[in-house]
């Protein structure tokens, strides 16, 4: 049976999940303020959705993917927002990354107009949006998880239940700060390799092939060294996810050492080079530190998905996948 759903935020990351889901023969309605992030989808048979209203009332289930909890909330409760359409029978399925707290409060809305919620954020980076490839962290009661579940499988690999509304959003933001973390930590080596006058390629090799390889060295370690630094992630959006982690924290009552290390940091990175740069290029502080090009021969500009996989699996907590 097609699905019929509604997506609503055509971003670096919703627009790939949307084109996921045409691809896979959902019957999709599309929405965004910018009219021609939509036209690729509308020329391969997507559907305009007026206001997020009409979209919630003419579709199974309805998707948004936005870039802050501010633009979530404005879509569901603005003028003819997702609230006004939303019913008995519909699914609302938050995939931007936002506030665990936050997600629970909207879905308790959705679900007083008879509605269910679910939170399900992705991760892997848009390369792996791009080719269906993308983790799924997924919340919510179980049953709707179980309808939504053909949904998640037509746009990503691996999906997780994570248990009720909210904790997918907290997981998310976690993971999230581990990958900031990481890219730092990648930026410090390859600076120190730089500096102490080391061949950045054997660095690069003798990382990826030991205890401290990790996925952030093996894609966005590429694309430093190509000195593109392209990763469609910018480095706002790495202040708005690491302040999402220190909610998590403070409301759980942890005492994070390295959080606002990692915070100010890139409040540095964003006041010298702007909220919309890419954020690979923090290392640009580095290559300031140390006057030298953290850059070499041979790598990608832009972060390819070269890893291949059967289709749309659910993993249990036990890591054990079922078809």
């Amino acid at each position: 049976m097609t699905l019929n759903i509604g997506f609503i935020g055509l971003g670096n990351v919703g627009a790939k999940l949307a084109g996921s889901l045409l691809r896979n023969g959902a019957a999709l309605t599309v929405l965004d303020l910018r009219r021609a992030a939509a036209e690729p989808l509308l020329a391969q048979g997507a559907k305009w959705g007026e206001t997020p209203a009409q979209t919630a009332r003419s579709c199974e289930i309805t998707i948004t993917c936005l870039p802050s909890p501010a633009a979530s909330a404005d879509a569901l409760e603005g003028e003819n927002g997702v609230l006004a359409g939303i019913g008995a029978g519909k699914i609302w399925a938050e995939m931007s990354s936002t506030d665990a707290e936050e997600a629970r409060r909207l879905g308790a809305k959705v679900r007083a107009n008879g509605g269910e919620a679910m939170d399900c954020p992705v991760s892997g980076g848009c390369h792996r949006a791009a080719t269906g490839n993308i983790s799924i962290f997924a919340a919510g009661e179980r049953e709707v998880f179980e309808r939504m579940l053909p949904a998640l499988k037509m746009m990503g690999r691996r999906i997780l239940h994570t248990g009720e509304l909210g904790s997918a959003s907290a997981l998310k933001v976690m993971t999230n700060y581990l990958a900031s973390v990481n890219l730092w930590s990648v930026c410090e080596a390859l600076a120190t390799a730089k500096a102490a006058g080391m061949c950045l390629n054997t660095c690069f090799e003798a990382i990826r092939i030991s205890s401290g390889n990790s996925f952030v060295h093996e894609t966005e370690g590429q694309v430093i060294l190509n000195g593109s630094r392209d990763i469609n992630f910018t480095m706002d959006l790495v202040a708005k996810d690491l302040s999402l982690f220190a909610a998590v924290a403070r409301r759980a009552g942890a005492d994070l050492r390295f959080l606002p290390l990692l915070q100010k940091i890139f409040d540095e990175g964003k006041k010298k080079y702007g909220d919309r740069e890419w954020s690979p290029n923090i290392v640009r502080l580095l290559e300031e530190q140390i006057n030298q090009k953290i850059q070499a021969p041979g790598f990608p500009p832009e972060i390819t998905d070269t890893e291949q996989e059967e289709p749309g699996h659910e993993i249990t907590p036990q890591g054990l996948k079922k078809q």
